[in-house]
């Protein structure tokens, strides 16, 4: 009977053991379920500021890429116009190029004219220094060589046939003349403001232009000078170079000039071809 009771106490003991294992191991599992829920949370509440996070990084990505492409859009339009404004910048070189260029020839043909002036002013100085500075005078003036020569050097009072000392001075201009086919000649008849009429002149008009014509008649007809450089024409009173209240000054008003002007065709047609 003793020893009855001695098992039974002994498998009570062994229960009671039992027991109080099961409960720890209960109370271990259970905090770690609690510590695995609380950890759910957190990450689930640490996830979801990550999402608001994320959504606001995504319009900021979606903003900066408008942005970036509104830029590009900028570029390419910039770029175009840089294009545009280099290919417009070559043609204005080139143009300006060009014009330089024609400057340059024109400044040429100018100076190769102002030298023909030069040189036909100096022939025609050569070929009339035997005569007197009160018979004809020389000058230059307005790229234009000018030979004026007085009444009583190639006509009488009041008459327009050219004398005899009047043919050897045309004479010895004309040598020039014939030697000088790319210039035109003017013949203009000058006279006072005294009035005159008679059978053959009406008035200075007619004795101006008559005059002047005989001078064209002797240059082309007698010394060969071509007919298609030369051209008359009368002035009569109004266009003095002195004034006519004194004798000296009607003489020097009475007058033929011949006037020398080199052409310039290719000049003017030069000018023209380079204007825009």
């Amino acid at each position: 009977m003793k020893k009855l009771s001695l098992f039974m106490l002994g498998v009570a003991c062994l229960l009671l053991s039992s027991c109080v294992v099961s409960k720890k191991k209960y109370e271990i599992a259970e905090a770690g379920r609690l510590a695995a829920l609380y950890s759910r949370d957190s990450l689930a509440d640490l996830l979801g500021i990550s999402r608001y996070d994320c959504a606001m990084y995504d319009e900021r990505v979606n903003a900066l890429m408008t942005d970036t492409a509104l830029l590009k859009g900028s570029i390419r339009g910039l770029q175009s116009q840089l294009a545009t404004g280099q290919n417009e910048n070559q043609k204005l070189n080139a143009n300006l190029q060009d014009r330089e260029r024609t400057i340059a020839e024109l400044q040429n043909m100018i100076a190769q004219q102002n030298q023909k002036v030069k040189s036909l002013l100096n022939s025609v100085k050569d070929a009339l220094l035997g005569f007197s500075s009160d018979e004809l005078t020389v000058r230059e003036e307005d790229g234009k060589v000018y030979v004026a020569m007085s009444d009583k050097l190639l006509f009488e009072s009041g008459k327009a046939i050219v004398n005899e000392q009047g043919r050897a001075a045309l004479g010895k201009l004309a040598e020039v003349l014939n030697k000088q086919t790319d210039i035109d000649v003017y013949i203009e008849g000058h006279t006072d403001n005294v009035p005159i009429k008679t059978a053959v002149f009406q008035d200075n008009w007619d004795l101006s232009v008559i005059r002047a014509t005989s001078v064209v008649r002797i240059l082309t007809e007698t010394y060969g000078v071509n007919p298609l450089q030369i051209q008359p024409c009368g002035r009569g009173e109004f266009k003095p170079v002195d004034v006519n209240t004194t004798p000296e000054g009607k003489a020097r008003n009475r007058r033929t000039e011949i006037i020398m002007a080199p052409r310039l065709d290719k000049l003017f047609k030069m000018l023209k071809e380079s204007q825009p």
